[in-house]
């Protein structure tokens, strides 16, 4: 009887115990050595165009291992792990020009229709994740001194409470920066400083170094940033393979900023693409908006070119993302992790290629700026779900500190989304938030977008500009902004929410979320 037993498990041990269940990719990796991050794989060279949703409109991704097996040991189902991918500067839309995203993350589990930030600028909107404030309480509101950056935002104190020291201090999870910006302006004095709340740290500088663990490393020449993290990535699940201790990553990619500089193996990708043409591309008539709308001219035939050539960079440069969290999920299972973690992606603010006669960039309140892709994937939430609630960067702190067990600190403005994709439908929350503030701050001597105040709600934006402009859309009829109808609303739609507004311009912690359900 025991030989017999002895054989069973034996089989069972090589049919599943070196993660071998699901079909070998048609792309292995070879085994190489990097001086930053120990054992670098090389990247494969990538599936075919032929075979990615994202160039051809289909879901299939030859290249990617299956992860619909089951994996060959059980998992224990404890506190779960947590990994966030952040993009940098992603429009919600180009979203859906990358199948892998979706067939690995999204179709998995949840996608958020409705998932916005308060401030359309990479250092506030990215201290806003850390710290689940508006970036009127953490006061980090542009991307360097003396308003913002990472000077900043360490001066002020903020390191000292954010979701990394919750999850690191409070539930005992092993925590792991890897990425191409944390905040704007660190490292830019080689500093080998690591701030509070990571046990490892992985931040690549802009003199092309690594600060490993507080130790600065140089990494190939030629080495394409976002495979680098990726590897750094994979290299930290396998080591958690076996331990039972929860882990949280924040993984912070490059992609697709500007300049997008593509993985030569996907520079042929998505020829042909041009930006989309919506409504308010190049928009024609801008007589209703403000000044700096206004005296804007119409977008040239060489602007439209640059335009369409940097969003098919964009989407290059994304098609190595979609790589990536196919790679990902892989390691989950051989790690037998997956089954037991969330996998978040998203993006730090949107971005407008040709809107309202914009040719690249943010900042403002338009839809394009303040919108951003949403997909979680993860334990108990059914898959291929749409969730129309209105989200924010606010929430992910607070929502990562619901999953780990936390109770977040009193100053958090935001509220977790935990209880909207769990699957039952009886753990919904009795109110939710129908209306959220965007801010924008000018530097004194800037140019560009004025600073204003706006309230986003389920129908309208309004907006309230320094200058003394206003804008008002009704964005169930006008969902592209073309129509600014201000000077002929109704007095008392626009006191209501002149009204909603004063309620958000000073509220911290449960003010903000009672403003924000328009109590």
């Amino acid at each position: 009887m025991a030989v017999r037993v002895l054989l069973v498990l034996a089989l069972l041990a090589a049919l599943y115990g070196c993660g071998q269940a699901s079909a070998p990719s048609n792309h292995p990796e070879k085994k190489g050595t990097d001086k930053a991050a120990g054992q670098l794989a090389k990247e494969p060279t990538g599936a075919s165009p032929n075979h990615d949703g994202a160039a051809r409109g289909g879901s299939s991704d030859q290249g990617s291992a299956s992860t619909d097996a089951a994996p060959g040991v059980a998992e224990k189902r404890g506190r779960p792990n947590i990994i966030l991918i952040l993009a940098d500067d992603l429009d919600k839309a180009s979203t859906q020009k990358i199948g892998r995203l979706r067939k690995y993350i999204g179709n998995k589990g949840a996608t958020f229709q409705n998932a916005f930030v308060s401030e359309s600028v990479c250092c506030p909107s990215r201290a806003t994740i850390l710290k689940g404030q508006y970036p009127q309480n953490h006061r980090v509101r542009r991307n360097s001194p003396p308003l913002g950056g990472f000077e900043t935002f360490r001066n002020l104190g903020r390191e000292n409470s954010t979701v990394a020291t919750w999850l690191d201090r409070k539930a005992g999870y092993r925590t792991a920066f890897v990425g191409a910006k944390y905040l704007n302006g660190y490292g830019e004095k080689k500093s080998t400083y690591v701030p509070p709340g990571w046990d490892e740290w992985y931040a690549l500088t802009p003199e092309h170094t690594l600060n490993r663990n507080g130790h600065i490393r140089e990494y190939p020449a030629g080495t394409y940033q976002d495979d680098f993290l990726s590897k750094i990535t994979r290299d930290f699940i396998e080591r958690q393979k076996g331990k039972d201790r929860p882990f949280f990553v924040h993984l912070s990619l490059q992609a697709p900023h500007e300049p997008a500089r593509p993985a030569p193996r996907y520079e042929d990708w998505f020829k042909g693409e041009r930006a989309p043409r919506t409504p308010s591309f190049n928009e024609g008539d801008v007589s209703d908006k403000p000044r700096w709308v206004r005296n804007r001219p119409p977008l040239s035939s060489a602007a439209k070119r640059r335009i369409d050539s940097n969003y098919r960079d964009r989407l290059r440069t994304m098609a190595a993302v979609g790589e990536m969290a196919g790679k990902l999920v892989r390691a989950l299972k051989d790690a037998n992790k997956l089954n037991n973690t969330y996998i978040v992606f998203a993006s730090d603010n949107g971005d407008h290629q040709g809107q309202h006669r914009r040719e690249f960039g943010k900042n403002s309140a338009y839809e394009e700026d303040i919108r951003i892709p949403l997909m979680i994937r993860g334990p108990g939430i059914p898959a291929g779900v749409k969730k129309g609630a209105m989200v924010l960067n606010n929430d992910f702190a607070p929502t990562f500190a619901h999953w780990a067990g936390v109770t977040p600190p009193a100053f958090v403005d935001g509220r977790s989304f935990a209880r909207l994709i769990d699957g039952d439908s009886g753990n919904n929350p009795r109110s939710w938030r129908t209306g959220f503030s965007v801010r924008f701050w000018q530097k004194p001597s800037g140019g560009g977008t004025p600073s204003y105040q706006a309230v986003r709600t389920t129908r309208y934006l309004y907006v309230e500009y320094e200058t003394g402009e206003h804008e008002l859309y009704d964005l169930k009829a006008d969902p592209y902004q073309l129509r600014n109808f201000y000077g002929s609303a109704d007095p008392a739609l626009i006191e209501a929410l002149e009204a909603r507004l004063d309620k958000l311009r000073d509220c911290s912690g449960d003010s903000c979320r009672v403003a924000e359900n328009g109590v």
